[in-house]
């Protein structure tokens, strides 16, 4: 089983504490992604998603010059590098998240997706194990 350093996304691009949602939003654009990890120097300190973006800023009528700090997830959900891909899925998985931030003593050196597991035929497994959990939970809870 491979570790998260052999198949984590290691050029993440990251907004810092001073951009605001707008900015954020324009970078999620330029990249084509839907989470953008905050930064404070080189420490992870927030993650901002398009889902954070709706919901706590658009739809309570926040401005897009609102700081991504009041509208950014604090309480991040991290791993390590030298974990493997099963332990990824299965946090992942309990936790409701497709986007696992890697990080090396508070320090940001990646990102894993269910991306990164699905195209590694070796790991499909895991990322559908993973997707069907956090599916099954997400739309179960939820009225249509």
């Amino acid at each position: 089983m491979p570790t998260l350093k052999e198949i984590m996304t290691k050029d993440v691009e990251t907004c810092t504490l001073l951009d605001n949602v707008y900015e954020v939003a324009v970078k999620m654009k330029e990249y084509n992604v839907g989470s953008i990890p905050i930064v404070d120097g080189d420490k992870i300190v927030g993650v901002i998603t398009d889902r954070d973006i709706v919901t706590r800023c658009v739809a309570e009528k926040h401005p897009a010059s609102s700081k991504v700090e009041d509208i950014m997830s604090k309480e991040l959900i991290t791993i390590t590098p030298d974990s493997n891909a099963a332990q990824a899925a299965k946090l992942m998985a309990d936790k409701q998240i497709r986007r696992l931030p890697v990080v090396e003593g508070g320090r940001l050196v990646g990102v894993v997706s269910l991306g990164d597991f699905a195209i590694r035929e070796s790991l499909e497994t895991q990322a559908s194990i993973a997707l069907e959990e956090i599916s099954e939970s997400h739309f179960s809870n939820k009225p249509c």
